[in-house]
């Protein structure tokens, strides 16, 4: 009789939770606690580090990383179709992080991940995934990869408090 009335008192607190607009996602992680987050620090030379798992690295192809920063400033999120609105700044933080010059081939590469029509950046939100992924379990790194609904902005949902940019 006590766990079922704890269970209906949970079930009330989980309404609440849903008709103040709590996305499921997250009830469920507190529900499952899979762990504690952690928070995700961007060095001066964009090493991508997770302090609260033993400074674990994040490592990625400049590229990539570029367009894991990109979303990661973004926490709105982008819709593919407006990438091209983005490609600027998507080059501005490539040339950073690569330490040269543009040249012809990253030019390339960037025109390449912002444009809609071209599945680039789809293989670039898949390696964000695969990196993060193959670190930990599937369902924390939820947290740090892009995603979004099919036609809707993908974004990254970490809660920017957990964002420390060096």
């Amino acid at each position: 009789a006590e766990v079922r009335k704890l269970l209906r008192e949970l079930r009330e607190v989980v309404d609440k939770l849903k008709e103040r607009g709590v996305n499921s996602y997250w009830i469920e992680c507190l529900i499952n606690d899979h762990g504690k987050l952690s928070k995700l620090v961007i060095t001066r030379d964009y090493r991508i580090v997770l302090p609260d798992y033993n400074n674990m690295e994040i490592s990625m192809t400049p590229i990539v990383k570029a367009v894991y920063l990109l979303f990661l400033r973004h926490p709105e999120g982008i819709n593919y179709k407006d990438l091209v609105d983005y490609r600027d700044e998507l080059t501005s933080i490539y040339v950073d992080i690569k330490g040269v010059p543009l040249d012809a081939k990253m030019e390339q590469s960037v025109v390449r991940a912002t444009n809609p029509l071209d599945n680039s950046i789809n293989e670039k939100v898949a390696r964000i995934r695969e990196a993060f992924v193959s670190r930990f379990d599937e369902h924390m790194a939820t947290n740090y990869i892009v995603h979004g609904s099919r036609g809707e902005a993908k974004r990254i949902p970490l809660h920017r408090e957990l964002v420390e940019w060096q």
